[in-house]
């Protein structure tokens, strides 16, 4: 070991801070510091130690051990070490790779401290209506922070939790996407790194394991780091949070880099209600060897937050007060990107070894310049902000849609169009890259992700063709968005300088247009956007999509302080186990009485004893036979009688499930107390709907894969009484044979009247069956497993080689297959690329769908019969054949029928769509020959021509028009058509293509107003209609105008 090394570690073992004395550590906490330290001298020299170690074996590693007892200091306690006065961090020390620092995370919790790797949750957030991703590591475990987890599930035992957590942010509250690029730091895709306490260890463990893993297992130099803590805030009674200064005292942080700050930056809240605390932040400065307390929490670039540390005591109630929370919670965040930028010396998140192969796979595809990190002006073209937009939307594109996230017209869906688009821009525009170039790097983001988080390796295929057929999509539309914008500006009305806002507002709504992609688009042409116009229509568009739904009572659920008082009060959770006690008796459902006692009564607010006429409230009872809403499956209807006021019914609104304990919403109809006795009626009717929408759901999604293929996975379903809605991963729209096929195999299990077996079981044992269908849920443990014809049992036991539907489930299901009577798909249509949507009914409203599709087969065959006949022999007669292909098309599209009849019929009507229209246009044309013909030979070629004709079409009135014009391309042609019946008017013309002084749209437009209507068209033809008793004066008047703009 040369002096340099002992030099090195000489100041790697020298106390930080002032003096310490404590009682000497064991051998077995000795050969522990020492271990962390040989690990940080191989950061400092390099692979040379750990090459050194391995070849002389044990003896090498008892030499260095030697060695560093030399060196240790004679007091100072293990981890408070220095490696900032040896050397500068990220001088010549290798560089960590970022898979290790990600696993060295994991793994120093999960090993050293006890604490359960839980694998990250996709970005679609489970059950969280408020969230469009999941845009930090708590969201998965904030049933957990509610006290909702169900109590059978793996995720109520968590104490010590460690993982890498999938994060977006892009849309909603935490939205980064316009600024990725334009620094090096934000990103709509990032990891973090967090650790979780619940109800386990609290502030000083969580404080030490932080400082631990910071300075001595990655060797950031503790004069690198600043900690920021909770100082109060007077107006909210809070004090500040000495507990923690005092643990960052004593472990040795400087009272100089330890800094208070306020309720914005150190305390934080998950919501505008639920639980929340103080926080402690570690601050770290890139440029070091200075004071730079002043520079924490001021947004400078050179010291920046590594690591929070969120401290959940306290739960803020409705009316903005705080309790305390019955259990403490930590839970800390880092970002893997940032950590990884410090750990190989970067400043930008691009330069590490998260970005630097997908910067160089870009610049392979890219005739622009390799990437140079520029920034702001300096960045000459936008290029490198090009690089750094495209290296960041690749790796979110890629994680949303192997996650099950595929861009579309609303929420989530909406925001990865957006960064789609935005991806495909600048590859086109700045970087120059050909077609297909973006989904291309999908390969690349798998090699870097793929080992952490393996649906990328399996779903690399899906998502390329998704980017490549969106990118498509996306062109096509930019060219349509092209033609759009110029006939806006040639239209005369336009206003000169200024683009309609409206027409704006379509790009963006209808053909996915940034905005600010119109903006430039318009720019090169000169105009703006009537910016307070479209402000206007996009704040009156938030309104209308964030507006409360009228007519729908709020719920009534329990937060995390009342939960946890029913558990404090011995409240035990409810049995709702009758909800599956019904049984089959001479094929007749039977379903069991229930009787209860109400134990709790909840306001909205706290726990109270007795509850009014006319209140809403939650009722908790010892038992129900009620379904508490989950699982996709709608909650129970009926109602509850009180012992001794049997008369009144308290109807049910809702059964829902939190933390164990099922919650009936009412509205009180009399007094309720706890200790009342009651007596449960569900309404059997639609329990019994539902129950056979849920099994034709099992054997729905069972068909759809023995059909199209293993490949077919669930991406969310809904079961109501009236029908069933299942969604599920499709390259494209079933045709009309697959349809008939799912169909029919749902149709012979149904047939043959199968035995549909339920089973409880171990999750564990579950998850072992072959060919089970899951979801991502949590699922309870153990777990309900619902399998048709084959027991689950006899599965396990592989006595059978039998394809079966066999799925967890907590529904409620049928007990024989034939009480679904038949099944009808009567929608099935592709809500984004990549993912369908079917809907379907059962029983009675098949039949009747069946029974509609043949009634309009048999008018579609009556119509095509009555076509294919005879030719009509006037224009009339050919309109009204039209109009009913146009009337039966409608019906065909909006009935509820089968879907592949409805296919087929669509196609049918098509082909008679453009018969029909061929027919009229033929019709049209030679009566427009005559009657021009007649008019010539009236009036001869005049240079303004304005007459009547007798017709009752104004596309014939517009064709004699035309036709006249060709013959006297010169002529100024109007023609009105009367209906004497109506009092209607037609009004068609043209005019010449040089005519300055009266343009067609002017002449109609003043025409048809003077007669009470409307009209418009272009500069040269031009259509409207109006109404008049005395056609002659309509034609005098129309004459004179165009005299007067003229002067003939």
């Amino acid at each position: 070991m040369d002096v340099n090394l002992i030099r090195l570690c000489g100041c790697a073992l020298r106390p930080a801070g002032g003096a310490h004395t404590q009682q000497r550590p064991s051998k077995k906490e000795e050969e522990e510091e020492e271990d962390r330290l040989l690990v940080r001298l191989r950061f400092v020299v390099g692979d040379s130690l750990g090459v050194s170690l391995a070849r002389f074996g044990h003896s090498s590693v008892h030499m260095s051990r030697q060695l560093l007892r030399r060196l240790r200091p004679l007091s100072g306690p293990p981890g408070l070490l220095s490696a900032g006065s040896g050397r500068s961090f990220g001088g010549c020390a290798p560089e960590l790779p970022a898979a290790q620092v990600r696993s060295t995370f994991l793994d120093f919790f999960r090993e050293k401290h006890g604490h359960l790797l839980v694998p990250s949750s996709p970005v679609r957030p489970r059950g969280d209506p408020s969230l469009l991703f999941v845009n930090a590591g708590m969201n998965q475990f904030k049933p957990i922070f509610l006290g909702t987890a169900d109590p059978r599930s793996q995720m109520a035992s968590y104490r010590r939790v460690v993982n890498s957590q999938k994060c977006v942010r892009a849309g909603g509250k935490h939205n980064d996407l316009d600024d990725v690029g334009r620094d090096t730091y934000h990103h709509t895709f990032f990891e973090m790194l967090g650790s979780w306490s619940f109800g386990d260890y609290f502030k000083d463990e969580a404080c030490r394991m932080a400082w631990s893993l910071l300075t001595e297992h990655y060797g950031i130099p503790a004069d690198r780091l600043y900690v920021s803590y909770f100082g109060g805030d007077a107006a909210s009674g809070l004090q500040s949070d000495e507990e923690t200064r005092h643990i960052w005292l004593d472990i040795g942080v400087p009272p100089g880099r330890l800094l208070p700050f306020g309720l914005k930056d150190n305390f934080w809240e998950m919501g505008d209600s639920g639980p929340c605390g103080p926080c402690t932040e570690i601050h770290y400065d890139h440029i070091g060897g200075r004071d730079a307390a002043a520079l924490v929490n001021a947004d400078s670039p050179d010291v920046v937050e590594i690591w929070n540390l969120v401290f959940m005591q306290y739960n803020r109630e409705a009316d903005l007060s705080l309790q305390q929370l019955p259990q403490f919670s930590v839970d800390t965040g880092m970002g893997l990107e940032r950590l990884v930028s410090i750990l190989q010396g970067k400043r930008s998140n691009y330069d590490t070894d998260l970005f630097t192969p997908l910067l160089h796979a870009i610049h392979q595809r890219s005739r622009a310049a390799p990437y140079g990190g520029r920034l702001g002006a300096a960045d000459q073209g936008q290029v490198d902000l090009a690089y750094r937009v495209v290296a960041d939307h690749i790796r979110t594109l890629s994680v949303c849609i192997a996650d099950g996230v595929h861009p579309g017209m609303s929420g989530a869906e909406l925001v990865l169009r957006r960064i789609l688009r935005r991806a495909v821009r600048f590859c086109i525009e700045v970087l120059q890259t050909p077609q297909g170039a973006l989904a291309s790097l999908v390969p690349t983001v798998t090699h870097l992700l793929g080992d952490v988080y393996p649906e990328l390796h399996k779903e690399a295929d899906r998502i390329v063709d998704v980017i490549n057929e969106n990118e498509a999509q996306f062109l096509s539309s930019l060219q349509q968005g092209s033609r759009l914008i110029q006939r806006t500006l040639s239209r005369k009305d336009y206003k000169h300088g200024v683009f309609p806002a409206s027409v704006a507002w379509s790009l963006h709504r209808d053909l996915g247009f940034p905005l600010d992609l119109v903006d430039l688009m318009l720019e090169d042409r000169g105009v703006q956007v009537d910016r307070q116009e479209l402000d206007q229509i996009i704040a009156e568009n938030h309104k209308v999509s964030s507006g409360p739904q009228s007519g729908v009572p709020s719920q009534v659920m329990l937060d995390v302080v009342s939960l946890a008082e029913l558990q404090r009060l011995g409240v035990p959770h409810t049995d709702d186990s009758l909800k599956y006690g019904y049984r089959l008796e001479e094929d007749r459902y039977v379903f069991p009485a229930c009787r209860a006692t109400v134990l709790a009564l909840y306001d909205g607010r706290t726990l109270v004893s007795e509850v009014l006429e006319g209140q809403r409230c939650g009722v908790i009872m010892d038992r129900t036979c009620f379904y508490s809403e989950q699982g996709g499956q709608s909650h129970d209807q009926g109602y509850f009688t009180r012992d001794g006021l049997q008369d009144v019914p308290f109807p049910v609104e809702a059964a829902l499930l939190a933390g164990g304990y099922v919650v009936h919403q009412v509205t009180a109809a009399d007094s309720l107390k706890t200790g009342d006795q009651v007596q449960l009626h569900l309404d059997q009717v639609h329990r019994m709907s539902c129950m056979v929408k849920h099994t034709a759901t099992h054997l729905l999604n069972f068909a759809l894969k023995k059909v199209l293929g293993s490949s077919v996975q669930q991406r969310g379903s809904h079961v109501t009484a009236d029908r069933l809605r299942f969604d599920f991963t499709a390259k494209g729209s079933l045709s009309a044979s697959q349809l008939q096929q799912v169909e029919k195999c749902i149709s012979d299990i149904v047939a043959a009247d199968q035995i549909v077996h339920s089973l409880e079981l171990p999750l564990h044992t579950a998850k072992s069956i072959r060919g089970l269908r899951t979801v991502d849920e949590v699922y309870p443990d153990p777990v309900r497993v619902v399998s048709v014809e084959v027991s689950a049992s006899e599965l396990l036991d592989d006595q059978t080689d039998r394809e079966t539907s066999v799925e967890l489930c907590c529904g409620t299901h049928l007990l024989r297959t034939g009480a679904i009577e038949d099944l009808v798909i009567v929608s099935e249509k592709q809500m984004v690329k990549g993912i369908s949507r079917i809907v379907a009914v059962t029983g009675q409203e098949a039949a009747r769908a069946r029974d509609t599709g043949q009634v309009l087969s048999q008018d579609v065959d009556s119509l095509a019969a009555r076509l294919s006949g005879s030719a009509p022999s006037s224009c009339n007669s050919a309109q009204r054949l039209a109009k009913e292909v146009g009337v039966l098309s409608d019906a065909v599209d909006n009935t509820s029928i089968p879907q592949w009849l409805r296919r087929e019929l669509q196609g049918r009507l098509k082909a008679l769509q453009r018969s029909s229209n061929t027919a009229v246009r033929k019709l049209e044309t030679r009566e427009a020959t005559v009657r021009a013909q007649a008019l010539l030979e009236k009036n001869g070629r005049k240079d303004l021509l304005v007459d009547s004709v007798e017709t009752d079409s104004l596309s014939v009135v517009m064709k004699t028009v035309n036709q006249l014009s060709a013959i006297a391309p010169l002529s100024h042609v109007m023609l009105l058509a009367h209906q004497r019946h109506s009092g209607k008017v037609l009004c068609a013309c043209q005019v010449p293509k040089d005519s300055l002084s009266l343009a067609a749209s002017d002449w109609a437009v003043a025409v048809c107003h003077h007669l009470g209507g409307s009209a418009g068209g272009s500069a040269l033809v031009a259509r409207g209609t109006g109404s008049s008793s005395d056609i002659s004066e309509a034609l005098r008047w129309a004459e004179e105008f165009a005299r007067q703009k003229t002067r003939r």
